[in-house]
C-alpha cells in the first residue's frame, strides 16, 4: 500500500523543444546548394534537369515530415500556419492527414 498521496495539479505537459542548432545556416547551406545545381544544368548538363525538378517532390516531403514532427511536439496548426504564412485550417488541410 503505498501513503504517496496523488498530486492536486495536474502534469505540466513536457516542454517543447525550441532551441535552435544552426538551423539558420543549414538552411542557407541547403539554399546554396540547390542553385548551384541549378547553374550546372544551365551550363548545359541537360541530364540533371530531371533530378533538379525531383528536389521539390524531395522538399514538399521533408515539409510535410516537419510538420508531422512539429505536431508530435505539440505544435498547433495555428502557430504551424503563421510560420508559413497561411491560415491553421489550410495547414491541417494540407498536412493533417499525413501520416508519421
Amino acid at each position: 500500500m503505498t501513503t504517496v498521496k496523488k498530486p492536486l495539479t495536474p502534469r505540466i505537459p513536457a516542454q517543447r523543444r525550441r532551441d535552435v542548432v544552426e538551423n539558420d545556416e543549414f538552411a542557407a547551406f541547403a539554399r546554396r546548394i540547390i542553385r548551384a545545381h541549378g547553374r550546372r544544368v544551365a551550363a548545359g548538363d541537360v541530364e540533371a534537369l530531371r533530378d533538379l525538378v525531383a528536389l521539390s517532390t524531395n522538399l514538399d516531403e521533408a515539409i510535410g515530415e516537419a510538420v508531422i514532427g512539429l505536431r508530435a511536439f505539440g505544435y498547433s496548426w495555428s502557430e504551424i500556419g503563421t510560420r508559413l504564412g497561411i491560415s491553421k485550417q489550410a495547414a491541417q488541410q494540407r498536412w493533417g492527414g499525413e501520416k508519421p
